[in-house]
């Protein structure tokens, strides 16, 4: 049998050299023959790895990339809610400093009234003092014109001059 097998090129069978096919056959393995002797698959491999290699480095890069971008938007996160607790803490102290200024400024006005109102009583109390001076200055005046005018009826010019004498010595005494 096996020699059936052998003899097949030469009794016309598939590996018969007068068919083309078995040539085509020949042809893909000498040619598969020849791209192993170049060692066309050591530079398909070498072609793959590298680009393999390349796209490893790409992909690290691109890690790299992303955990720099999450570490930068953490970064950025935290630097926000630093400004927004900022802002409220500069909101309050505004407030504060506003009511605190508002307090200030009502004690002020308060000190203010209080101390026009002193002096306008003073102001009012100097004036009744001034004008009960006034009205005891003209009451005094007018019982010494009235005293005048009738020490003149009823004194006659004797007696003026001896109670002058008297009143010149009694303001002597008391000045001295």
């Amino acid at each position: 049998m096996l020699n059936a097998y052998l003899l097949a090129p030469l009794a016309g069978g598939f590996l018969a050299f007068d068919n083309a096919e078995t040539w085509v056959l020949v042809a893909f393995l000498l040619f598969v023959l020849l791209l192993y002797l170049v060692r066309v698959h050591e530079i398909i491999g070498n072609a793959l790895d590298n680009r393999a290699n390349n796209i490893r480095k790409q992909l690290d890069e691109a890690r790299q990339l992303r955990e720099e971008a999450q570490t930068k938007l953490a970064d950025w996160q935290r630097k926000q809610q630093e400004v927004q607790a900022l802002a409220v803490d500069i909101v309050e102290n505004a407030k504060k400093e506003a009511e605190r200024s508002a307090e200030e400024a009502k004690r002020t006005i308060e000190n203010t009234v209080a101390q026009r109102l002193r002096a306008a009583e003073e102001q009012i109390a100097l004036a009744e003092a001034d004008a009960v001076r006034a009205v005891r200055n003209a009451s005094v005046d007018a019982a010494v014109a009235a005293t005048a005018d009738l020490m003149k009826q009823k004194m006659g010019p004797s007696d003026a001059s001896s109670m002058l004498d008297r009143a010149i010595d009694e303001v002597g005494g008391r000045l001295n």
